[in-house]
């Protein structure tokens, strides 16, 4: 949730970031006008209950028929003062149900438009040329058949479309990537984190996943709990309603975790292999910051991004998100995009967001501020470290080698036996 103070002061700002989102700025005008009836019906009542208690004074002091005069117009201002308070209730929740409707307002510079419109910031690393060196690269999935590490025709007998079993060197590169991880994360200052897979629905929606893509969770509705897609609900809420102490410094966390989609309104995409799958492991890193230190600390958790992609010996290419295809909660955001051979593109493979106080503000995460005597909203960002399936799918396209064996980056082969190649079943 946006400061209510912030869309008072500059309504022009948070109706530019509508628009740049590809969102109605229309919403705004709705929650200055019915925030303007809630502040109207507030001073009523504040109004009608002073003089009320004036009344009741009046009342203790009179005697006889006055009293009694008195008595019976005291029940009406009784009356008058419920539905005074009324009204500014029902006033304060229409606001503050508007205000969820309405997506962080993203910071300066952040491209304007759709998922296409993305600026490419860097590119790193030289794509092979599978031509040049004379043989037409395998697509994971083939790779993955070959070294007898993924089974998707299983995974979909289990447990149907999108689902998948890693075997073997499979289920050990998963295991070497989350080792990697949790080594750089742990290396770089973050405290480690197993987190629940099932959240309240409040921390789902303290953490901005039930709104516009309230259809890609998973719902147990026996239980009125959710599946998380990622660890950074769970992170989100792991300080909700606390004042946190930041004097020393941001509190850092990275947490791995099974996390679960629908991927709903992705159907015919990316159908073949482990790339857009309902299961997957994840490593994610969380930040809770001052105000004052998001800027430094997602450009600290891109960094990290990066050194974790560098040790994969991937080429890829950093991309500046347009404000159209930012998820509700993110003011910016960056994401990391391989190089996958076999589809000649770019494919996302981590992302890192800065949400400033969106989160903090639905979930009452605080601090004390350090320029008053009151508390204030944190900051909160995030960043994946690794997933398990998009990485595997980058490190066999691109290590491939034309036997179907596949060169293993020496970052990962401490966690997988100092192996150099991991060979095909048979070889």
């Amino acid at each position: 949730m946006i400061d209510l103070r912030e869309l008072r002061a500059d309504p022009d700002r948070v109706r530019a970031s509508q628009l740049a989102r590809g969102e109605d700025p229309g919403l705004v005008d709705m929650v200055l006008s019915v925030d303007e009836r809630h502040r109207a019906a507030l001073s009523g009542f504040e109004s009608a209950r002073a003089e009320q208690k004036a009344f009741g004074k009046r009342v203790a002091a009179a005697k006889g028929e006055e009293k009694q005069a008195l008595l019976a117009e005291v029940k009406g201002l009784s009356t008058r003062v419920k539905t005074l308070e009324a009204e500014a209730d029902g006033a304060a929740q229409e606001r503050d149900a508007a205000m969820r409707g309405l997506a962080n307002i993203v910071i300066e510079g952040v491209p304007v438009g759709g998922e296409d419109d993305f600026v490419v910031l860097e590119e790193v690393g030289v794509p092979r040329d599978f031509a040049a060196e004379g043989f037409a690269p395998r697509d994971h999935l083939e790779l993955g058949e070959l070294l007898g590490a993924i089974d998707t025709v299983r995974g979909a007998k289990v447990s149907g479309a999108r689902f998948y079993y890693l075997l073997g060197v499979g289920a050990q590169l998963e295991m070497a990537l989350m080792a990697l991880s949790q080594q750089i994360t742990q290396d770089e200052g973050f405290v480690p984190v197993i987190t629940p897979t099932l959240v309240r629905p409040e921390t789902m929606a303290g953490a901005g996943f039930l709104d516009a893509h309230a259809d890609e969770v998973y719902r147990l509705e026996a239980d009125d709990l959710y599946l998380t897609g990622t660890s950074e609900v769970a992170l989100a809420g792991l300080h909700a309603d606390e004042i946190i102490d930041l004097s020393a410094g941001p509190l850092r966390y990275a947490a791995t975790s099974t996390c679960y989609r629908r991927e709903a309104g992705s159907y015919g995409k990316d159908t073949r292999g482990i790339f857009r799958v309902h299961q997957f492991t994840k490593t994610e890193m969380f930040v809770y910051a001052r105000v004052e230190d998001a800027l430094e600390e997602h450009a600290n958790l891109l960094r990290i991004e990066r050194r974790i992609l560098d040790a994969l010996e991937l080429p890829y290419r950093i991309i500046d998100v347009a404000a159209g295809d930012l998820g509700g909660p993110a003011a910016r955001k960056f994401d990391c995009e391989a190089w996958i051979p076999t589809q000649e593109a770019y494919r996302e493979l981590t992302s890192t967001s800065n949400c400033t106080t969106f989160q903090a503000r639905r979930l009452n995460i605080r601090e004390r501020d350090p320029a008053s005597s009151g508390t204030r909203a944190v900051a909160t960002l995030n960043g994946t470290a690794l997933t398990s399936t998009r990485p595997i799918i980058a490190l066999l396209e691109n290590h491939q080698q034309e036997d179907g064996s596949i060169y293993v980056p020496e970052a990962l082969r401490p966690f997988l036996a100092g192996q150099e190649y991991l060979r095909p079943v048979g070889v």
